[in-house]
């Protein structure tokens, strides 16, 4: 199958639901850990959609993959 945007990307997406949980979990009061872990925590949740969407715009499978 061959997608036009990263968007379309079923692993895209579920890097973007992964992100939407962690917020909702950084967000929940009931959540304790230091500002550090959380910073750590929000930045890599984010980070993997990013490098999907890295590895696509580069145009090559073995870059996808």
């Amino acid at each position: 199958m061959t997608y036009e945007n990263f968007e379309d990307t079923p692993v895209w997406q579920e890097a973007a639901h992964l992100y939407e949980l962690t917020e909702d979990l950084l967000e929940n009061a009931a959540f304790h850990a230091s500002s550090g872990f959380r910073d750590q925590l929000d930045r890599a949740a984010l980070s993997v959609s990013n490098n999907v969407a890295e590895g696509f715009e580069r145009g090559t499978t073995s870059e996808l993959l």
